[in-house]
């Protein structure tokens, strides 16, 4: 039995600490679309600990898998037996969380999906899961089923997109918790014989001759005509020039989807604190409520019209996802005769890349111009009667305030003292820093991302970045090939999306100190 396995996305996962249950008075359930956590109370300590979302969301477009992606429909699941469903950590089976059958996991389809209660054993691993989900650094779902042969259905768009359609599940074996998806390569392997037996059938509708790895008849030499191997890899698959599947699925080269944006939380990613929007598509506007509404409601005479809002509610922020990319070779010889896991090493400096590159764009955003005109307000100061005004004044207080320093204005700030000796910077463990500045956390950012000013005054960035700047994703994904004819292996990764302003008046630039 083979079992297919998938993340659900948009699990709206969250976690809940009950309270204590009285004859009179049941338990409320509260809905909340985001993911976070109802915070402890510590006189309900002993009561169990719950776990609510979705573990499927239908019609959802799963990520890529491959050449194509999925959905599930609202009625696969219409004669499947959740009976005897389990809820895992992380798709295993000797860490479970829940059970259907044990009357500690509840499973409900509605409109939406595949909703979930589950009560949790009161064991280390239970309690970890939930210390997890609450502290947010786990938020996905996922699912393991199984499908009968014809119970799916393919179709291609004309922009070429694959989309397999699951319409009726066989079995559901587990819901899980899970930080990232593994699609290993049985999983992989069962979606890819329906993919290929709808690939070659539509080859056979349009008269295309089916062709072998390196045709025989057009070699010259040690050279043939085939395409090369790197012509296979972007387009995804499409080009097939010398590439059959006939009796066994091709087995390279081997994409993975990885979580290139899981360094969300690095010390100088700045893109966690900007508004972070999933697209769709590669273009686009995004409707972003306006921090300028000022508008009041009318008085309104009985039985009279109602008059419609002088006011601009929304403005549409456009977006144009960019395709960024970078790859690298290494060579076989260096993979096996390293001491250490040097492909792991590559990958994870192939990461890095992409906060480097979060960093870059949003800071040129901050301090560039458009055209003549500078993006954000700049201004100088040299002392911090200059920056109280900044924070008190030309900043609006509905703000989320935070200051972002390099380290050179960070030493600036570290040497100010009020007029009773005491210094300016206070300790504070919840921010990033550990400081705060006029009650606003500070962010210490290494003078390589933010450099000093060309005029020696340091730059200091106030106000709130999810406010300023608007970062579209549209995809990412990394891939690893075998390229025989070198005997060496490539990595790269791929990211597509796009870095917006969404208010002017959210930030402003500071010049620090005196100019030389």
């Amino acid at each position: 039995m083979k079992q297919d396995r998938r993340l659900t996305i948009n699990a709206e996962l969250r976690a809940d600490q009950p309270q204590a249950e009285t004859p009179e008075t049941q338990p409320a359930q509260t809905e909340a679309p985001d993911n976070s956590a109802t915070p402890q109370d510590p006189q309900n300590q002993d009561q169990p600990k719950t776990l609510s979302g979705y573990a499927i969301v239908w019609n959802s477009p799963s990520k890529d898998l491959g050449g194509f992606t999925e959905v599930v429909t609202q009625q696969a699941l219409d004669n499947v037996d959740l009976s005897d469903v389990l809820m895992l950590n992380n798709h295993d089976y000797s860490q479970v969380l829940a059970s259907v059958k044990a009357g500690t996991l509840k499973l409900e389809p509605d409109e939406k999906g595949l909703h979930f209660e589950a009560t949790l054993p009161n064991t280390s691993y239970a309690n970890d899961v939930y210390e997890q989900v609450t502290a947010g650094n786990i938020d996905s779902c996922s699912f393991g089923f199984e499908v009968n042969d014809g119970s799916d259905t393919w179709t291609k768009d004309d922009d070429g997109n694959v989309t397999r359609t699951i319409n009726a599940v066989k079995s559901l074996f587990d819901v899980s918790v899970v930080a990232v998806p593994a699609y290993d390569d049985t999983n992989v392997q069962v979606d890819t014989r329906s993919y290929e037996k709808f690939i070659n059938k539509k080859k056979e509708d349009d008269n295309m001759t089916k062709q072998t790895i390196i045709d025989p008849e057009k070699q010259t030499g040690t050279k043939t005509e085939t395409r090369s191997f790197e012509d296979y890899i972007r387009s995804h698959g499409e080009l097939r020039d010398g590439i059959t599947t006939d009796g066994a699925a091709a087995v390279i080269p081997k994409e993975i989807i990885t979580p290139v944006f899981q360094l969300k939380q690095s010390k100088y990613n700045l893109a966690q604190y900007a508004t972070v929007k999933q697209v769709s598509s590669g273009t686009g506007t995004y409707p972003i409520s306006t921090v300028e509404q000022t508008a009041v409601l009318a008085t309104k005479e009985e039985l009279a019209d109602i008059a419609d809002v002088n006011g601009n509610m929304f403005i549409d922020v456009p977006f144009d996802a960019k395709t960024r990319a970078g790859k690298i070779a290494l060579s076989n010889e260096v993979v096996e005769d390293s001491e250490v896991d040097i492909v792991s090493e590559v990958k994870a400096q192939l990461q890095q890349l992409v906060d480097n590159t979060d960093n870059g764009q949003i800071m040129s955003l901050l301090t560039g111009k458009t055209g003549s005109n500078d993006n954000f307000t700049h201004t100088t100061a040299t002392g911090i009667d200059d920056l109280k005004k900044v924070f008190n004044v030309t900043l609006d207080p509905a703000l989320g305030k935070m200051w972002f320093v390099n380290q050179s204005a960070f030493n600036y700030l570290d040497t100010l003292k009020d007029s009773e000796g005491r210094y300016l910077l206070q300790p504070n463990p919840t921010a990033p820093s550990g400081f705060t500045l006029l009650g606003a956390p500070v962010v210490l950012i290494s003078n390589k991302v933010l450099p000093d000013n060309a005029d020696g005054t340091f730059p200091v960035i106030v106000g709130d970045l999810s406010q300023a700047i608007a970062v579209f994703r549209r995809n990412q994904v990394t891939a690893q090939w075998d390229k025989f004819d070198q005997f060496s292996q490539g990595l790269s990764v791929i990211v597509r999306n796009d870095y917006e302003i969404i208010s002017k008046d959210a930030a402003v630039i500071i010049a620090l100190g005196t100019a030389a």
